[in-house]
């Protein structure tokens, strides 16, 4: 009897077994598609000149500077013999042109993460990471007077501005 009551013990464990595994799911992976733009890091290559002023102009007007305007520029800057306040000069000249396409106040505080991100692919031709979002979202809402103006500014006069 003991005997059988060990084998009906095993045979109900073998059952047990048996009835409790099951196929494990084939696994199933879907993946979205990713725009992406290189990080700050992978910029190298101090933009010329020309090439500032150029693609300056493109982010700030959403046209083309023709190559005498781009050449006398560049004239402009070698004159004076301190680059970054010859940089200063033209973007404070730039953005006091009408033609200049900025977002207005209200534009920008209806949608501020809209705006950090399209203020960053504008000009540095990548994605802002989390942190800076988080940093330009409370420097935007905790600053009444920060205006579409000032953040281009900033922007157009920053060290990752002049490299790609």
């Amino acid at each position: 009897m003991q005997a059988l009551t060990k084998y009906g013990i095993s045979l109900l464990l073998c059952f047990a077994l048996l009835v409790s595994c099951k196929p494990e799911p084939e696994a199933s992976f879907i993946l979205n598609d990713v725009e992406l733009y290189p990080s700050s890091a992978d910029k190298t290559k101090e933009k010329t000149n020309e090439q500032f002023v150029a693609i300056l102009h493109a982010n700030l007007f959403q046209t083309a500077l023709s190559a005498n305007d781009v050449y006398d520029v560049n004239r402009c800057i070698e004159s004076i013999g301190d680059k970054e306040l010859a940089r200063e000069v033209i973007i404070s000249n730039f953005m006091n042109d009408p033609a200049v396409q900025l977002p207005s106040v209200e534009e920008m505080n209806a949608d501020i993460e809209q705006f950090i991100e399209d203020t960053y692919v504008r000009f540095y031709v990548r994605f802002p990471t989390e942190a800076e979002k988080t940093y330009m979202k409370n420097f935007i809402e905790n600053n009444p007077y920060v205006t579409p103006e000032i953040v281009y500014f900033s922007f157009a006069l920053s060290d990752e501005y002049m490299y790609y």
